[in-house]
């Protein structure tokens, strides 16, 4: 059965390293589907320059038109901090026998034991470990996870949940801080979002980005 791959994050904003990650793991793995996980009210960080729905319109606009790619919104929906094991669990039932699988960056990955619950994680779901510039996993001195790496991606397709998968993708230089920084010190960050999010971010002003004169009529 093809795995549903799940990519939550603050997306503040939603970048091209997002897609161009998620893009590769969903051709290079042949995942049924993405499902780009909006946290609402992150628990784990300072809260989100951006509102949630700013947030979750920039998603929505970066997805759209993305083969196998599509919105959640249940973290939205849902009252309480964005915890990703209550999002998991909720999975879990509309779906109880799809393979899940959590796409998590190494940064996120070495720092799963600050999670909420965070033992449970792979009781509900796969993780799928996207590398980082920077930060090499050969490093890591964790070794929780050892035992239940896998090599090949028919093992997490026969099982369900309780694997780690290290996905060798593209290492792009690009983070949300770093776009927001450019913004906010007048420097163009066109090339670094989609076409889509950058019309929106100069039509609202978001992060400190002048409104551009044919947007603002609409702010």
């Amino acid at each position: 059965m093809k795995i549903v791959g799940i990519f939550g994050g603050t997306f503040d904003p939603v970048h091209r390293g997002h897609l161009e990650t998620t893009r590769h793991v969903y051709n290079t793995l042949g995942l049924d589907h993405v499902r780009f996980i909006l946290s609402a009210r992150p628990p784990h960080r300072a809260p989100p320059v951006a509102s949630v729905n700013h947030r979750a319109q920039m998603l929505r606009l970066a997805v759209e038109h993305e083969i196998g790619f599509m919105e959640d919104q249940r973290e939205q929906q849902r009252l309480g901090p964005s915890y990703m094991v209550w999002t998991l669990r909720s999975l879990r039932a509309e779906l109880p026998q799809q393979p899940l699988a959590l796409l998590l960056g190494a940064d996120a990955f070495l720092g799963l034991d600050t999670w909420f619950c965070w033992q449970q994680i792979l009781a509900l779901t796969h993780l799928i470990v996207l590398p980082r510039p920077g930060l090499p996993l050969s490093e890591s001195t964790d070794t929780w996870y050892r035992d239940a790496v896998s090599t090949h991606v028919s093992e997490l397709e026969r099982a369900s949940v309780g694997r780690v998968y290290i996905c060798d993708t593209p290492l792009i230089d690009v983070s949300a801080s770093a776009i927001r920084e450019k913004i906010g010190a007048d420097e163009d960050a066109s090339g670094d979002v989609p076409d889509a999010v950058w019309a929106y971010i100069q039509q609202h002003g978001l992060y400190g980005c002048p409104v551009h004169p044919k947007h603002k009529h609409a702010v």
